[in-house]
């Protein structure tokens, strides 16, 4: 069995038996508490391309058992020295690296301020780790995996290859894996003026994610738990 195997029955996970967690988000995802993260890239190799912008979001619960976006947290990113940056990643997003207004900071500035945050979240919501929430969630895993390997990060509070990902929810739940088109099938707004920067992205898709794990609660597909 992989070191990597969080699901075999000692990894520690579960919400515990003992004791009343602080919040019921700890039986929803077994131990785990969802942060919408997004990521905009010089390119699509993570290994060598620049990470420009980074955004997280964190997913509370009420006592109904409703998700809702609660935080979220934004870093525009100074390239890391040697990284790849692509013109068409650039036409792409919009990102100007020479804008004035554009305030970057270091990729290690980022990620550590990043995980602060969600560090506490897991914690206060009774979690024993995060997992990465994403539309196309691998692609920005990937990219903070890479960053975490760059800038020797020893306490990543994600668990390093699960993750959610609203684009197959989408998919299941209204037809649609493009981000804009699942918002408005979910009756969403969604403005495309807007797009790819990361911290609209992430906010639209913890919105969906949301919207699609409250929609299967309210179906009878997650019972609450006395």
């Amino acid at each position: 069995m992989s070191e990597f195997d969080f699901d075999s029955e000692n990894d520690g996970l579960d919400a515990p038996t003992s004791s009343k967690p602080k919040s019921p988000m700890a039986y929803r995802f077994r131990g785990f508490l969802p942060v919408v993260i997004d990521v905009e890239t010089g390119g699509f190799n993570a290994a060598t391309d620049a990470l420009l912008e980074i955004a997280a979001t964190t997913i509370s619960m009420d006592d109904e058992g409703m998700v809702y976006p609660d935080q979220t947290h934004f870093f525009r990113v100074e390239p890391f020295e040697g990284a790849n940056i692509e013109a068409a990643a650039l036409e792409f997003t919009g990102i100007k690296l020479d804008h004035p207004l554009r305030q970057a900071v270091s990729e290690e500035h980022a990620i550590t301020e990043i995980f602060k945050h969600v560090r506490k979240a897991v914690k206060s919501a009774g979690c024993k780790r995060a997992v990465l929430v994403g539309h196309n969630a691998f692609f920005d895993l990937g990219f903070v995996n890479a960053a975490v390997e760059r800038i020797q990060i020893k306490r990543n509070p994600f668990h390093p290859f699960s993750c959610f990902d609203t684009a197959t929810l989408g998919g299941l739940a209204y037809g649609q894996t493009v981000l804009a088109k699942a918002c408005n099938a979910a009756g969403m707004d969604f403005d495309g003026r807007e797009a790819h920067s990361a911290r609209y992205d992430t906010e639209k898709t913890a919105e969906l994610f949301c919207t699609i794990v409250n929609r299967w609660r309210e179906m009878g597909g997650w019972p609450p738990v006395d």
